[in-house]
């Protein structure tokens, strides 16, 4: 008999997995499936006696608003799409030793976005909107994905301000840019693409709570030490409450696996629940709230688009 599942994430998010069955687009990375298990020998592991959350965790993430979209008229007569975005970056310190937790650090920046080779910083009342030159033609498409280098470098340099010595630094998404940093994983609640062979997926799915996969590296340009975890608070589907993370694919086999140990023993105790978060469980308690907080410091969206208006009107 076919057995239905509803997705723990409210619809309007999306699914936290893509396909009926869970991640179907292949992934074009070269997967080595060897280091910490033979493919043959796969199975759910737990974390070994002994090991421990650290007293602090660092959970860093960023938001991104577009504020408005412009258009530039050049002196030769040619015209640039530009977008007007705010974007923010934070981090939640939780500390496990106390259980507390504070906001460490936020920071908001607004820019520009364009491929014009001529316009200036906007000022719309008392907010600058610093130019960000884009290569390329600057189609207005591909203008957001723009915000995203800025984005991580501030959350690089917020999250870098507040480490303290053993603590282990949560990214929320891919890690990216911040490989070079240490004691930090990537956390990817929503999986897109299948990375494992077909014969190895069942390991995976048959995971539950306080299990993860073997780790597995990932080989293209934005390789990485890559596992799967099981979160608490799933209705039984295959990969209801999967998460992925991932560290630094430089990092030696054995300190790959102890982080991936780390992470099986952290993550779970941040996970959400359904009355308080659409995307429960992946979607973890310090991130949330972070992301709200990150989104009012982001300021009035309807005040700066009149701004921006205004300012724009006066350029004409």
């Amino acid at each position: 008999m076919t057995r239905l599942y509803m997705d723990t994430w409210a619809a309007s998010y999306g699914a936290s997995f893509e396909g009926a069955d869970g991640p179907t687009a292949p992934s074009t990375a070269e997967v080595e499936t060897h280091h910490e298990v033979e493919p043959e020998s796969w199975h759910p592991i737990v974390a070994p006696d002994g090991v421990r959350a650290p007293d602090v965790v660092l959970l860093v993430d960023g938001v991104q608003r577009v504020d408005g979209t412009l258009s530039t008229e050049e002196d030769d007569g040619a015209s640039f799409p530009g977008l007007a975005a705010s974007f923010a970056a934070g981090v939640v310190r939780c500390d496990l030793a106390q259980g507390a937790a504070e906001l460490a650090g936020a920071r908001v920046a607004r820019a520009l976005f364009t491929a014009s080779p001529s316009v200036e910083d906007v000022i719309a009342g008392q907010v600058r909107y610093a130019v960000h030159k884009v290569e390329g033609s600057g189609e207005l498409r591909k203008l957001q994905a723009s915000v995203q280098a800025p984005l991580t470098a501030l959350e690089v340099e917020i999250s870098g301000a507040a480490r303290t010595d053993g603590d282990l630094l949560v990214v929320d998404g891919p890690l990216r840019g911040r490989r070079h940093l240490p004691r930090t994983i990537g956390y990817i609640k929503t999986q897109q693409s299948q990375y494992l062979p077909p014969g190895l997926t069942p390991v995976v799915t048959s995971l539950t709570t306080g299990q993860r996969s073997p780790i597995f590296k990932q080989g293209t340009a934005w390789g990485c030490w890559s596992w799967y975890l099981r979160l608490p608070g799933g209705n039984g589907a295959p990969w209801s409450g999967m998460v992925r993370v991932e560290c630094a694919p430089d990092l030696p086999v054995e300190y790959a696996v102890e982080l991936a140990n780390l992470s099986l023993v952290t993550l779970p105790r941040f996970a959400s629940t359904p009355y308080k978060d659409p995307r429960a469980p992946q979607n973890l308690i310090p991130i949330a709230g972070l992301e709200r907080r990150l989104r009012g410091l982001l300021g009035d969206a309807r005040l700066l688009h009149r701004a921006l208006t205004l300012a724009t009107a006066r350029l004409a």
